[in-house]
């Protein structure tokens, strides 16, 4: 996930050099950002991804309008965002539509969602938490319905393995890629603990 707030250097750079290395899906997250600046920061998010030179999905947090502009393959709505059916209706009934929970309850109700971010799994690396962590019993316990997990919050190597057998459908990450010494070292690091 990417978040001006989290990197510590020119994140066009460091968004390419992730998915060369592994990185398969890319979500814009900008809160700062508003109109015609976050339509240029997704566009530049965009660009960087897709000159990554493999297959990479690209999402916009909250803000369908701006995912349609961009030719983002979907949208992940916030609690103040709007409704996943309205989202469809925006970009189509093939967008991912992704929804953020915190709660297995919240998983449960997620109605329609393409799928879902549970977060905090453990302590966020990016920002202090806000949340107490859920742990790998939510992602169990969340995995048992219809909707694919995305495990969020603390995830790196060195538990990306066993947040994957808990029965997550795939990780999000924004600190252990954005605020590591090498994000593609990293994000290959992340990778090959997800496939093993």
């Amino acid at each position: 996930m990417i978040d001006r707030g989290a990197a510590v250097r020119a994140l066009p750079a460091v968004v390419e050099a992730a998915v060369r290395a592994g990185v398969d899906w890319v979500q814009v997250r900008e809160r700062a950002l508003d109109g015609a600046e976050l339509l240029a920061f997704a566009e530049d998010m965009a660009a960087a991804a897709r000159r990554g030179a493999r297959e990479v999905r690209i999402t916009v947090n909250r803000r369908a309008d701006v995912a349609l502009a961009i030719g983002a393959d979907g949208v992940h709505l916030g609690f103040d965002a709007m409704d996943v059916a309205a989202a469809r209706r925006v970009l189509g009934e093939e967008a991912l539509v992704g929804v953020s929970t915190h709660s297995v309850d919240e998983v449960r109700a997620a109605a329609g969602a393409s799928y879902v971010h549970l977060a905090p799994v453990f302590a966020p690396l990016s920002k202090p938490a806000t949340r107490e962590a859920l742990g790998l019993a939510a992602v169990e316990a969340a995995a048992r319905f219809s909707v694919p997990v995305i495990a969020q919050g603390g995830v790196d190597a060195s538990n990306a393995g066993a947040v994957r057998a808990a029965g997550a459908a795939g990780v999000a990450v924004t600190g252990a890629i954005l605020m590591a010494d090498d994000p593609a070292t990293a994000t290959a690091a992340l990778r090959r603990a997800l496939e093993a």
